[in-house]
């Protein structure tokens, strides 16, 4: 299981040119979406281009439940 989840708030390495690192993840897959929380900004990158920019989880999103 991945440290992080859809959902959840992550600090990544970089910061996005309008001068924030903080990303919410929208999707996770074999791709992972992220969305800028200071512009709105959405990009789209392979697991492994975003595991190799994630610094840490700032704050979890809400529990996801399996059925």
């Amino acid at each position: 299981m991945a440290a992080y989840d859809k959902g959840d708030i992550v600090l990544m390495k970089k910061a996005h040119p309008c001068g924030t690192n903080r990303w919410l993840i929208t999707r996770v897959g074999a791709d992972i979406k992220i969305q800028c929380e200071g512009c709105g900004h959405v990009v789209m990158m392979t697991r492994q281009k975003f595991d190799k920019g994630f610094k840490k989880v700032l704050e979890k999103g809400p529990a996801q439940t399996n059925n």
